[in-house]
């Protein structure tokens, strides 16, 4: 059967499981609680009859929210983001007889992050604000405690709208996090694909870049090869990541120029970090010109994430999705084999997910 990527995203429903804001480092640096989220969840859900919500309404509180709230609906503590019981297989089967669109199916906004606010928000706090100058805090008008209400709402979005104009992804990781993304199970089964799928250790010649790298690459125990290279945005972390031969620092969403020759990789390697690439396109043709002809490119993801940094498209849909997307920056950037996902996931539902999506540049490309 055929699959359409029109019909896959358009019926957007957030589901994002295990995803959340973290004030702080932790082993599961998404995984934090909120304690008022279940109410909400289970509010915002009756008062919609339990119907879908258009994504355009639920962008108004952030569709990475919306998505958090939903999968948090009756669960509470740090271990209350489980993993989506998704049918084991189906990640598999979606980008099997794809029909691509002529063209890019995606827009500019598609890109756009939570973290990221226009003039409206602006023009929101001005408004607030006048309220909150123009009514003494008089309890005794109905009329008041709703307009303080609108003004620290307001308040909070324009600080919001501020802070990410003054902050960058550099500035985001600007401090060095030396922990895990995903949980050891899903580590196990990503090196264990690595294994399977690597040149053999210490093969003259190979060259691999693990893209958007930190402290732990997660590859095979003792592998080496001449040349592995890092590029990630914290120096110390890559500095700590023993499997580098050398690395280099530099934010893609800025500039998604990669500094290095035509044709002078044989694999590059990305971990739960495709999400964040505002820049997609740019980026997946920039891999395709380093890579050596049948070089390969291994993209993996979970369901976990920094949801203030993930793009707008991933944050509004699910796994499936997310294979269908990744397989369409291979499609579009041009010059590889049509991708592949493969489901890697240890335990369905009781750890973290792993999905890979992986192509090989054309030898003609």
């Amino acid at each position: 059967m055929t699959n359409r990527l029109g019909h896959t995203l358009q019926q957007r429903i957030p589901v994002l499981a295990g995803v959340s804001a973290c004030p702080f480092p932790s082993k599961f640096s998404v995984a934090c609680a909120i304690d008022f989220a279940p109410q909400l969840s289970r509010t915002l859900k009756n008062r919609t009859g339990g119907r879908g919500t258009p994504r355009r309404l639920v962008l108004g509180i952030g569709a990475a929210l919306w998505g958090q709230f939903m999968s948090m609906a009756g669960n509470s503590g740090s271990k209350s983001f489980l993993a989506s019981a998704r049918q084991k297989g189906a990640v598999e089967q979606v980008l099997k007889n794809v029909e691509w669109p002529e063209q890019f199916p995606f827009k500019e906004e598609d890109f756009q992050r939570f973290d990221e606010y226009n003039l409206l928000n602006y023009f929101l706090y001005c408004i607030c604000s006048f309220f909150w100058k123009s009514f003494p805090l008089n309890m005794n008008n109905i009329y008041t405690p709703l307009l303080y209400q609108l003004s620290v709402f307001g308040l909070v979005k324009c600080g919001a709208w501020f802070t990410s104009i003054r902050s960058s992804d550099t500035l985001f990781y600007e401090s060095p996090r030396f922990v895990t993304h995903i949980d050891d199970p899903a580590i196990a089964a990503l090196t264990k694909y690595y294994s399977e799928v690597f040149p053999p250790s210490s093969t003259p010649g190979v060259a691999i870049l693990d893209m958007c790298s930190s402290w732990v690459s997660h590859f095979p125990a003792g592998y080496k090869q001449d040349r592995i290279v890092g590029m990630g945005l914290n120096e110390e972390e890559l500095k700590r990541n023993p499997v580098l031969t050398n690395y280099v620092v530099q934010d893609l969403n800025i500039n998604p120029k990669l500094p290095f020759e035509d044709n002078s990789f044989d694999v590059i390697t990305n971990v739960v970090s495709v999400d964040y690439l505002t820049k997609p396109l740019d980026v997946f043709k920039e891999m395709r010109r380093i890579l050596k002809p049948g070089g390969l490119v291994i993209m993996s993801f979970s369901n976990r994430c920094f949801w203030t940094k993930a793009i707008s498209v991933w944050t509004s849909t699910g796994d499936a999705d997310h294979a269908m997307i990744v397989g369409s920056y291979f499609h579009y950037a041009g010059g590889f084999e049509p991708p592949q996902a493969v489901d890697i996931s240890p335990n369905p539902g009781r750890s973290d997910p792993m999905y890979i999506v992986y192509s090989r540049k054309l030898a003609t490309a």
